[in-house]
């Protein structure tokens, strides 16, 4: 398992890095810029070739990056007849355009990946609202169970992935969140208004539903253990698969879900659990284990697994576009990532969002080993998404990244002159900090997440 989550994380960033820069060389090309390295990672070359135009291919040992080199004057002598080919005697315009084409080839891949799915069709959960809290804002609002959430600030929410992402926007703000919901049965829509002061605002683990207070609708799963941890408290009290709990220390249980919660609340205790195997009744003494979650409080656990329940047909979306359609789709879901990652950078700089939420390696491997096992499409999302996410962050003003460059052009273009080279070594310098706390800080998220 271990050896799978760094094979995908490994794949997963070459994909990115080898766009990412193929983007940088195939724009200096054109401007005809001399390429003299395409490396896809640092450090010592696992492998390497030089092509006809004298560009070194290199594949190197440390996937964390990559870089591609251009015939530069600031770098060392060129011999004259080779001057018209340097990075450096290029026009601000094409220099530009070179440094831009990294991230926005990121795009254009999120852009292709969208678009492909968008066509192949992808199949969603109806955000139908289940249990709704009493006394809380969704309860007052008049949020009722087996009511759809078709809109969100009107924008449609045929999905729950849409309107998370929907909703999500909305996090570090004040206001009102406007829903628009449609009852079972019914075409006849529903305004509510649910208010917001700084909404979650640097939480470490923002509960999205649950501080509106409802959650999400799901069939009735009944008590039925599939599975029993071998070695767990379950399996040492003698509690097999097939058995189905029916009580728990003398109180009936009715579904899976209560059963989690009074075991949940019951950690490191003896229970009496009553079981149906069979058609007769079997009672054993389980003592529970204790496990500390997000929310820092201990929860008992026993060691099962539930058997699984399917969604109705009626619950679930398919979405599929023509071939226009879908290019439109993948375009309309790039801008609206590129504008939420911005704007989620934004949020955490003026603390409204935690600096948590901040993912490293760790996390980006186990998401990418996540979405692999879970199939084709949910990997080649969670790709498009990684893409995005590159695109932007190099983007940003910081020198040593693809934004720092195109702020310096920029800067020149408007004083008429380079910014001095004592001042972009500073700045250099100082973005290296900048990045590698930044990294520090995530890889310290990733740990203490871990």
């Amino acid at each position: 398992m271990a050896l799978a989550t760094i094979g995908y994380f490994i794949l997963t960033l070459a994909i990115l890095v080898t766009v990412h820069e193929y983007g940088h060389y195939w724009v200096g090309r054109r401007c005809g810029v001399k390429a003299l390295t395409f490396s896809v990672g640092f450090g010592p070359s696992l492998w390497r070739r030089t092509d006809k135009n004298g560009t070194e291919w290199v594949i190197a040992a440390l996937p964390l990056g990559g870089y591609v080199r251009f015939l530069d004057e600031r770098e060392g002598a060129v011999p004259s007849d080779q001057l018209a080919f340097c990075f450096n005697r290029q026009s601000a315009l094409a220099r530009a355009a070179i440094i831009a084409a990294g991230p926005i080839t990121n795009f254009i891949l999120a852009i292709l990946v969208y678009s492909a799915i968008s066509m192949l069709g992808v199949s969603g959960r109806l955000p139908v609202i289940g249990d709704v809290e009493p006394d809380s804002a969704a309860f007052h609002a008049g949020f009722e169970r087996g009511q759809t959430i078709v809109a969100v600030d009107g924008e449609p929410t045929p999905t729950q992935y849409r309107l998370h992402m929907q909703l999500i926007n909305r996090i570090g703000e004040t206001g009102v969140i406007n829903f628009d919901l449609r009852y079972p049965e019914s075409t006849a829509l529903y305004q509510a208004s649910l208010p917001i002061d700084n909404w979650l605002a640097g939480d470490d683990r923002p509960e999205i539903y649950g501080s509106l207070g409802f959650g999400y609708f799901y069939p009735e799963m009944p008590a039925l253990i599939e599975r029993v941890v071998e070695g767990g408290p379950a399996d040492v009290a003698g509690i097999l698969a097939g058995d189905r709990i029916t009580a728990i220390d003398g109180i009936a249980v009715k579904d899976w879900r209560a059963a989690v919660e009074q075991i949940k609340g019951r950690p490191l205790q003896s229970v009496e659990v009553e079981l149906l195997r069979d058609g007769g009744i079997v009672n054993t003494v389980v003592n529970t284990q204790a496990i500390t979650l997000d929310d820092g409080v201990q929860h008992g656990r026993i060691g099962v697994q539930a058997a699984a329940v399917e969604l109705p047909a009626s619950m679930m979306v398919v979405q599929r576009y023509g071939p226009l359609e879908a290019l439109y789709q993948g375009f309309v879901r790039t801008g609206e990532l590129i504008a939420f990652t911005f704007s989620s950078i934004k949020k955490m700089l003026m603390g409204l969002i935690s600096t948590s939420s901040l993912s490293g390696p760790v996390s980006i491997a186990k998401m990418a080993s996540a979405t692999a096992s879970s199939g084709f499409i949910p990997y080649m999302e969670f790709l498009a998404l990684l893409s995005v996410s590159l695109g932007v962050l190099n983007l940003l003003p910081i020198p040593v990244l693809d934004g720092g460059h195109l702020m310096y052009i920029g800067i020149e273009a408007i004083t008429r002159r380079p910014v001095s080279e004592r001042l972009q070594i500073w700045g250099q310098q100082l973005g290296l900090v900048l990045i590698l706390s930044i990294m520090a800080l995530a890889l310290y998220n990733d740990i203490s997440h871990f």
